[in-house]
């Protein structure tokens, strides 16, 4: 298969002489999320791979991990992996949230400032200034740079949010996709690099691209799915017409271009080579690009992986020859559910089209007797009530609209908020925990709905797919919440760990490697020992 290599954009030249032995703590930590990879699909393409996927499973595999909360969104995912904490402590609950205090578009996104969004329009705002406001813990970065000023933190993502979350407060260089190219508001001296993979990118585009040609495992997943609104899926090879940038965007080449990038900054920069060690993190979107639109069960999905295995082969072989010690961490901020016209399973279906924000406010207000809309959300989730209503009203508009949802064939549970701040944040192996445990890991009393609403099991939260939305993720089912936890180190032992672990293990592990003290208190993961390194006590 030609895959969308890393190496495509042909402007960094990747040589540089062979690392020596290594020292006993690693003076560059790469992280690495890769956008919807589950666990469920790792193993699934794990016997495949042969490059860089390969490789860091060579070193120590948690193949039991956890995006612990319920709220399997790229953002709180993200929040996760290099906090040590859970969304609960981290503030960032979901992608979107609502603040019924805000005078106009009461949506506040989890990577803006609101402080700074433009003039608002027909009451809505017009955009977003990128921020890591919202955040309310450090990240392992903001962490080493108080430490040590010297450490340098670099984070390059396709998505905004991804960005942010992993690089947190005080990154030196923090990247993401734009649609056309990579962008930043957060970076005040642009390293050289990032105008040069820029116009790479651009000459890329502007070219068209003929489809991929599969290798026999992809070729034999192609079957077209009778899917409503007449759109190609299970046949897709990424071809794409020049100037088609939202293709390239839906493809495996954005996570090529990603590398790229972070290739060039990591030897611009000249990461790992200072007194102190650096953080580079890299936040791969392309698996959920592709996931979202073509479901995760068809040559799509292979094609991805296979592309992603060889560009991060590729990667790891730039930092081979950077002549650094470093050390690899790779998770995922969730999983997802394939599209439902794959599986011949009837408890997967769609979610019913009524099943809307909009209908389940006009039913409760039907039943109340109320002239205006009570309710605020962007469907099943968290829901907002009118916090302007009368304390009675309210608790008859709260009491209505549990009823209503719980007599709907495909919920499963609507929590209400006062009983989810009742409970004490988990611990434990995530694999026990109950449902109101998941949803008490991303709950934030200031954010959070004043009740959150749950979908059964197999249930996708996109009624009528679109061009990029045929599949979902968002639940608290397994199939969101497990994703690989992997480790590698040169010359460390391989590992296979079957235990129970959650993604806010990881911050607490690295730091341990490096030799940074974090206070137990402040966190909700325990570092692991992997690679041959120690914990310290707790």
């Amino acid at each position: 298969m030609k895959s969308f290599r890393f190496a495509a954009l042909c402007c960094i030249a990747l040589s540089a002489p062979l690392a020596a032995q290594s020292p006993a703590k690693p003076k560059l930590v790469v992280a690495i999320a890769v956008d919807q990879l589950s666990s469920d699909l790792f193993e699934a393409y794990r016997l495949h791979f042969t490059r860089g996927l390969k490789r860091l499973s060579s070193g120590t595999v948690f193949r039991n991990g956890y995006q612990a909360h319920a709220a399997s969104e790229t953002c709180p995912g993200h929040s996760t992996i290099l906090t040590g904490s859970h969304p609960a402590r981290t503030g960032i609950i979901a992608n979107n949230w609502f603040d019924p205090a805000l005078a106009n578009d009461k949506k506040v996104y989890c990577a803006e400032d609101v402080r700074r969004r433009p003039p608002p329009a027909d009451g809505k705002s017009g955009g977003y200034t990128v921020s890591a406001t919202h955040l309310k813990v450090p990240t392992l970065g903001d962490r080493m740079k108080a430490a040590n000023p010297a450490s340098r933190v670099v984070s390059v993502a396709g998505k905004d949010r991804a960005a942010v979350m992993l690089a947190g407060h005080r990154g030196d260089q923090v990247w993401w996709w734009s649609g056309k190219g990579f962008t930043s508001n957060l970076t005040p001296r642009p390293a050289a690099v990032v105008a040069q993979v820029n116009s790479g990118i651009a000459k890329l585009i502007a070219r068209p691209r003929p489809d991929l040609i599969p290798p026999p495992l992809c070729a034999a997943m192609a079957r077209r799915l009778d899917i409503p609104g007449d759109r190609d899926l299970g046949i897709v090879r990424f071809g794409r017409a020049a100037g088609d940038a939202a293709a390239y965007r839906n493809s495996p080449e954005v996570d090529g271009a990603t590398l790229v990038l972070a290739a060039g900054l990591a030897r611009e920069l000249r990461l790992g080579s200072g007194a102190a060690t650096d953080l580079l993190a890299i936040g791969l979107s392309a698996t959920d690009f592709v996931g979202h639109a073509y479901g995760n069960g068809g040559i799509e999905m292979c094609l991805q992986m296979m592309s992603l295995d060889r560009d991060l082969g590729d990667f790891l072989g730039f930092l081979d020859r950077l002549g650094v010690d470093y050390v690899v961490t790779l998770t995922a901020d969730h999983g997802v559910a394939d599209v439902p016209e794959r599986d011949d399973d009837p408890v997967t279906q769609r979610i019913d089209a009524s099943l809307t924000l909009e209908n389940i406010d006009s039913n409760v207000r039907s039943k109340l007797g109320l002239s205006r809309p009570v309710l605020l959300g962007e469907g099943i989730g968290d829901i907002y009530v009118d916090r302007t209503l009368a304390p009675a009203v309210r608790a008859r508009v709260i009491d209505a609209t549990v009823r209503f949802l719980t007599a709907q064939p495909q919920v499963h549970s609507v929590l209400r908020a006062a009983d989810i701040a009742k409970l004490a944040i988990p611990t434990g192996a995530p694999s026990g925990w109950t449902v109101p445990q998941r949803v008490r890991a991303s709950f934030d009393a200031q954010r959070s709905g004043d009740l959150i609403a749950i979908l059964k099991s197999g249930i996708t939260q996109i009624a009528a797919p679109g061009p990029t939305y045929a599949a979902a993720h968002g639940s608290p089912w397994d199939y969101d919440r497990r994703v690989p936890i992997m480790f590698w180190r040169k010359g460390a032992e391989a590992q296979e760990r079957s235990e129970a672990t959650a993604t806010v293990d990881i911050m607490p592990t690295l730091a341990s490697m490096i030799g940074l003290a974090i206070p137990a208190r402040q966190i909700d993961g325990r570092c692991l020992a992997v690679n041959g390194s120690t914990c310290p006590r707790r």
